[in-house]
């Protein structure tokens, strides 16, 4: 018989079994020794070596694989293992204990990841820090924000004012900070309001502090009255007044700008002890007064629109901002005790250049010399004025106390 055969089949001797066990007692020992660096309680990393629809299966460096079920591995809502890790991923892991008759290992990435964010959270909330959270949910009093775990941002803190609507919130990532954390109640809360109110602050002094009259600036229409605009600087407030958004006449602002607009605006007044500053837009634009006297010769006739009657007169839009004054005595070939006997607001009619006088935003006009003309057959209109003509000008013929004595009312002549 061979030899090998005999060596293998010899009856163990008490060397032998001494040896035999010191071998697997030694093996024991190796697992065990595996087992004792991987303890609950702990944060360790590991390779992600197998996904299934339960779970996923890490090698931490354990005599087995730890298993995190679904719901371990994150904070948020888990459809899918694929959606939070990938095969072959390195991930940080928190050690729950041991399970079942083999002893099975499990993890959770959930409460490794909270155990982080909490500590980075008690950092921000002494230093002050602002963080970019996504909104994940939408719920009864506020907003649900991701930072590293569920965190609340309550509807009050939502906004600067009053939010009534948070839907559109949802899937936005927003700037809050921290105003409150419970690590025992598992509890963040989170405002946007107060860095809304500081980013605020911070724009309303750097307005403040470049300011100055005369400067022509970009701001955003707020909102709109009836006496005119308010408009967004950057941080700060400033009144467009209707009677300085166009060289047109208009009723309401809303002929000119829209909520929203984004305009070039003069800044024309500052009080800054009152914070009030008040803004011009037709200032930006070209004066149509400018060249006038090139546009209207006198003894010529142009068309015009009656946009305001007086006591002396009625006062007819030649363009957008340019009025001329038909003084009461150029109304008609009969004396009239009105403006009204002989012409209405909103009449379109055709009036003769008397004179034109730049300077002071004047021109001098006539119906009743252009009528003259008309009927004679001196002139024959090529075509109707428009049919809206929206011109307003703040020249002196919007005060009668500023009328030349040949033009009071007090001498129709």
């Amino acid at each position: 018989m061979d030899d090998r055969h005999d060596e293998v089949r010899r009856p163990m001797t008490q060397d032998d079994q001494t040896s035999g066990s010191e071998s697997e007692m030694g093996m024991e020992s190796m697992s065990f020794a595996m087992l004792e660096d991987v303890h609950p309680g702990e944060i360790v990393e590991g390779k992600v070596v197998h996904i299934s629809s339960d779970g996923v299966l890490v090698d931490v460096g354990a005599k087995s694989e730890g298993i995190i079920q679904l719901e371990d591995l994150s904070h948020r809502r888990v459809e899918r293992a694929e959606d939070v890790v990938k095969l072959g991923d390195t991930i940080r892991v928190y050690v729950v204990g041991y399970e079942g008759e083999e002893g099975a290992l499990r993890l959770s990435k959930r409460r490794a990841d909270e155990q982080e964010a909490w500590a980075r959270l008690e950092t921000f909330l002494e230093d002050g820090t602002v963080i970019e959270a996504p909104v994940t949910d939408v719920v009864k009093g506020g907003l649900v924000v991701d930072v590293g775990l569920r965190g609340f941002v309550p509807a009050s803190h939502v906004g600067r004012g009053f939010v009534s609507d948070l839907e559109p919130f949802l899937g936005q990532t927003i700037r809050v900070r921290l105003i409150e954390i419970d690590r025992q109640k598992r509890r963040a809360i989170l405002s946007r309001k107060r860095v809304l109110d500081e980013e605020a602050r911070a724009s309303h002094d750097q307005v403040w502090s470049s300011i100055e009259e005369g400067q022509v600036r970009e701001g955003t229409v707020k909102s709109l009255t009836d006496f005119g605009a308010f408009i967004d600087l950057g941080g700060v407030d400033g009144l467009l007044h209707i009677s300085e958004m166009s060289w047109g006449r208009i009723k309401h602002p809303s002929e000119v700008l829209s909520v929203g607009d984004s305009i070039s605006v003069k800044v024309l007044r500052l009080d800054r002890e009152k914070e009030k500053i008040s803004l011009g837009l037709r200032q930006v634009g070209e004066n149509p007064w400018n060249g006038v006297e090139t546009r209207y010769l006198p003894d010529q006739i142009y068309p015009g629109r009656v946009v305001r009657l007086a006591g002396f007169g009625a006062f007819v839009e030649l363009e957008p901002g340019v009025d001329g004054l038909v003084h009461i005595s150029e109304l008609a070939d009969r004396h009239i005790q009105t403006p009204a006997e002989a012409v209405n607001v909103g009449d379109v009619i055709h009036v003769k250049v008397l004179k034109v006088d730049p300077e002071h935003k004047r021109i001098s006009l006539s119906k009743h010399g252009a009528d003259v003309d008309i009927e004679s057959g001196l002139y024959h209109p090529e075509s109707e004025p428009p049919q809206r003509l929206n011109a307003y000008h703040a020249g002196d013929w919007d005060d009668e106390r500023n009328l030349p004595p040949d033009e009071d009312e007090s001498d129709p002549s």
